[in-house]
């Protein structure tokens, strides 16, 4: 597991999300040892899935999806080198079946992390070939545009909403990593709960952000809800640290944190209430909710032959059900993380194969 920056990101940033290339040479053994889930909950649901693809390269990831079924994520590409061709990961955008490599910010590697209702596409990017670090863009109209930062070297952009305003983190000129608010062509600094660093990762159409942010004298990370100006503490489970992901137009927050015992859980926040959405084995962590407060994310499985793997899950009605459970057999895939979730019933998902170990996106269509 890693995080798109090697330093205290590490504690706010998914527990789960696809490396560089950590994810592509998994070895076929260990992707086979994926397979065969127990079933947890029986349901009516089923969906069919669409392999997104890639831009030319081998692996794919995606992490978000708009209302119009449109995708995005980063994919590898093979680009040509001094010493012959390297692979790299660049942004893409799938509409309609095809995926469009967004490009760079003049660099080699970009990712793109969220999209809104009009294909306007927030992420980050390098500026110059193998080097670091990245600035948070916004890709509109066909162009990417940086979006800088709040005065220090660097900026990640995580989440958008319907009116283009981006949220992300970026360093400060005293090189303290802050969430930010993009708006109006202006960086703001979100501030944080008293300590440092502090992130935001999504953002709805009332301009309410979600992140996380390192209490006083750093005594853990709990999980925040910005709104007119005032960050609020969402608490936690009953343990030590929470992290919020995405926040639906009713204001409905997901995300993970740590109960008094054993490991994190997801966790609905509503009405003022934090709300664990329970896990197969030991782990789960909510990444996305749609406007109709249904969840989807990743749970960590034990396998019936003694294996354990993550797998992507649906939390509805109270169940929480695992993804693959619900999808065609015989895929030769393992849908391993669900990351985007829209109000027509669309899924997006990254699975491994498990023969390769290459992982792919993958939309899934409810039948």
């Amino acid at each position: 597991m890693e995080s798109p920056r090697n330093h205290l990101r590490v504690l706010v940033k998914r527990i789960i999300t696809f490396g560089m290339f950590s994810v592509v040479f998994l070895t076929a053994s260990v992707a086979t040892g994926l397979a065969g889930g127990t079933a947890v909950q029986a349901s009516t649901q089923t969906y069919t899935i669409t392999d997104l693809g890639t831009l030319g390269g081998f692996a794919t990831a995606a992490y978000g999806i708009n209302g119009n079924g449109q995708i995005v994520g980063k994919s590898l590409v093979k680009l040509k080198s001094k010493s012959g061709y390297t692979y790299t990961y660049h942004a893409f955008l799938y509409s309609a079946g095809t995926m469009t490599d967004l490009g760079t910010l003049g660099g080699d590697h970009s990712e793109a992390r969220a999209v809104n209702s009009t294909g306007d596409v927030a992420g980050f990017s390098n500026l110059c070939t193998k080097c670091y670090p990245y600035d948070a863009f916004l890709y509109h109209n066909g162009r990417m545009k940086n979006l800088g930062s709040l005065g220090g070297g660097s900026s990640n952009a995580y989440g958008i909403n319907d009116f283009g305003e981006v949220v992300g983190d970026s360093y400060t000129a005293s090189n303290q990593d802050h969430a930010f608010l993009y708006s109006g062509g202006k960086m703001t600094d979100l501030g944080t709960l008293g300590g440092s660093p502090s992130s935001a990762n999504g953002i709805n159409t009332s301009h309410q952000v979600v992140g996380s942010s390192e209490l006083a004298n750093g005594s853990g990370m709990h999980a925040f809800l910005w709104s007119n100006g005032t960050m609020t503490d969402l608490g936690t489970l009953g343990g030590a640290q929470s992290i919020a992901y995405a926040i639906n137009s009713a204001g409905q927050v997901v995300g993970y944190a740590s109960p008094p015992t054993g490991s994190v859980h997801a966790f609905l926040y509503s009405g003022g209430k934090m709300t664990d959405l329970g896990a197969f084995g030991d782990a789960s962590v909510a990444e996305a909710i749609n406007s109709s407060g249904v969840v989807v994310g990743t749970a960590y499985v034990v396998n019936s032959n003694g294996t354990a793997a993550w797998h992507a899950f649906i939390y509805s009605g109270g169940k929480l059900q695992d993804l693959n459970n619900l999808i065609p057999s015989g895929s030769g895939w393992v849908l391993t993380e669900a990351t985007g979730f829209n109000d027509t019933g669309q899924i997006v998902c990254n699975a491994t194969n498990t023969t390769t170990g290459y992982t792919h996106a993958f939309l899934l269509n409810p039948i």
